[in-house]
């Protein structure tokens, strides 16, 4: 298991809450620059396939500072919940939501999406970016997703992956130990935030490999989208 401080005794959930606790304000800023704002294109796609789904109630789950929770609110006569462990990250997505005079329809609250506090079958809709991997239990973590959901509901993931390329491989790896990690020194105070983010990333199960745990744990008809030459994939899959 990767763990923002392999040496630490201490839990990797408690460790991605105080690790994302710290980096909460510069997080927006070095997102955009890490993936040359790539990501809101991904979040953006999230909305257009969420839109065809017409959700009434969806759930963003390890929601962070908000985009995809705000990407939804947008949606016509859509309730949105989104849930994170850091609160630091959540007081930042709040102050956006206010200023986008989206508190009717989104609202945000801490919480684990391992262990969540709502009924089975209650949301038409969840959506994780960016966080899958830094779930404690992944597997733990997706059954959660599947029992809140809806029959019928679906669960869109944006995680990042490795390319499969062998030339895009190699670019990835010297991308992401060259560019990222100069760009960590100069904009962050906790580089060892950003060390475990590549790790993380680096090792998580991609592609075939996380839409085979998908449907272990009861999801069907799982859709593979690979982004930008597929250092990022999109999974769409139904309960």
């Amino acid at each position: 298991m990767v763990k923002p401080n392999q040496k630490s005794k201490s839990s990797k959930k408690s460790q991605v809450e105080k690790m994302f606790d710290s980096i909460s304000f510069e997080y927006d800023l070095l997102n955009g620059i890490m993936t040359f704002n790539s990501h809101k294109r991904w979040k953006k796609n999230i909305l257009n396939i969420a839109k065809n789904l017409k959700p009434k109630i969806a759930l963003d789950l390890a929601t962070g500072t908000a985009d995809i929770a705000i990407n939804l609110g947008s949606i016509s006569d859509c309730k949105v919940v989104g849930v994170d462990i850091s609160e630091q990250m959540l007081n930042v997505g709040r102050k956006k939501i206010t200023k986008m005079k989206l508190d009717e329809f989104v609202r945000l609250e801490t919480g684990d999406a391992e262990n969540l506090n709502f009924k089975d079958d209650y949301f038409d809709l969840v959506t994780i970016g960016f966080g899958v991997r830094n779930f404690q239990d992944l597997e733990k973590g997706l059954r959660e997703s599947f029992r809140v959901l809806n029959k019928d509901g679906t669960l869109i993931i944006l995680e990042t992956s490795v390319p499969e390329s062998t030339i895009m491989k190699l670019f990835y790896s010297i991308f992401t130990r060259t560019y990222i990690p100069i760009m960590a020194r100069i904009f962050s105070k906790d580089k060892s935030a950003y060390n475990y983010l590549l790790n993380s990333a680096e090792l998580f199960p991609s592609g075939t490999k996380f839409s085979d745990i998908l449907k272990s744990v009861g999801f069907a008809d799982v859709l593979i989208k690979p982004k930008l030459f597929g250092s990022s994939t999109i999974y769409i899959a139904t309960k």
